[in-house]
């Protein structure tokens, strides 16, 4: 352990495993997300299990990409990157809605056309739990074995009673089987959690992530719940249905989850950022280095860091 930190996945103040030290210690160089529209829809989009999203939905993140050729996107987003980062390594980001959901021909075509690309050393491909068949796995297991490959699954709560709330489509232990198939066949998986949902206690948040890490996932992004403008959870926000966390309830509650998350897993993001101009609440959270130097803070007062209290098969 370091002399700052008594967290062991650490060279300086943090404590937490965050991907900055994950990508010096295991890349030998940072490595930046080229992020990527595919052109993929969701089943919760075009009827297959919902039509509009989950609640909180605002496109699938698409207002960070442009509708361009694939090609062309990636050389926006490699240009942007090399002004911050000339030496970094890129990896090809499919974000927006689920990046498996598509015939199989045109997922080779996507990612063989982001692997060609100058530069690009890794893809990150955001999907659903239930848009993996055996067939895509099989795809995704030839791509792990060529690059660096991340599977974001984004799960947001195991709680089924909070999922139904929002229009998710799927039950937990759907996330459970994709969850094992895409570890059978050695796949670094992320999974997406989201902090505020209506419904959940601070408690019901924490289980999440103790639950989740029991399971001991590679990565995890915590999330707080944005609402935009032109979301379902919009109205039931101007309706007074939805009070958002406050920031001071926000950083507990990572406090907390960090605590019984495996040391081992990597925290790549633990805010987000919701399109400024379509954000109605909360509206502190467009102040990201406030949060994160929060969080820092909020660890040391506590005594606190990532696994403190983690414990394997606590039921």
């Amino acid at each position: 352990m370091n002399a700052r930190s008594p967290f062991v996945y650490s060279d300086d103040n943090k404590r937490y495993h965050t991907l900055a030290y994950h990508d010096r210690h295991v890349h030998g160089r940072r490595l930046w997300k080229a992020v990527l529209d595919g052109g993929c829809s969701c089943p919760n989009l075009d009827g297959t299990c919902g039509t509009g999203g989950c609640a909180f939905c605002d496109g699938g993140s698409g207002a960070f990409t442009q509708p361009l050729p694939l090609a062309a996107q990636l050389g926006l987003e490699a240009a942007r990157i090399r002004c911050r980062a000339p030496d970094a390594g890129i990896v090809a980001y499919f974000q927006p809605h689920t990046n498996t959901y598509a015939p199989l021909p045109r997922l080779r075509e996507m990612y063989e056309t982001a692997l060609a690309y100058p530069g690009v050393v890794g893809l990150a491909v955001g999907t659903r739990p239930d848009c993996l068949p055996p067939d895509v796995l099989d795809l995704l297991s030839e791509m792990h074995a060529r690059t660096r490959l991340t599977v974001e699954l984004g799960l947001q709560t195991v709680h089924d009673r909070t999922a139904e709330g929002f229009g998710r489509g799927y039950g937990y232990d759907v996330f459970l089987r994709s969850y094992a198939a895409l570890q059978a066949r050695g796949i670094r998986t992320c999974v997406h959690l989201i902090n505020g949902l209506p419904g959940e206690t601070a408690d019901d948040m924490v289980e999440t992530a103790r639950v989740l890490g029991q399971l001991r996932p590679q990565a995890v992004k915590l999330q707080l719940l944005h609402i935009l403008v032109g979301t379902r959870y919009a109205d039931a926000y101007r309706r007074g249905e939805i009070v958002p966390l406050t920031q001071a309830q926000y950083l507990d509650i990572l406090v907390r989850q960090l605590e019984v998350l495996p040391p081992e897993t990597v925290i790549e993001r633990v805010t987000g950022d919701g399109e400024k101009a379509r954000l109605l609440a909360p509206l502190w959270s467009m102040d990201k280095r406030s949060t994160l130097g929060g969080l820092d803070k909020a660890q040391v007062l506590a005594g606190s860091w990532q696994g403190k209290a983690y414990r394997e098969d606590v039921p």
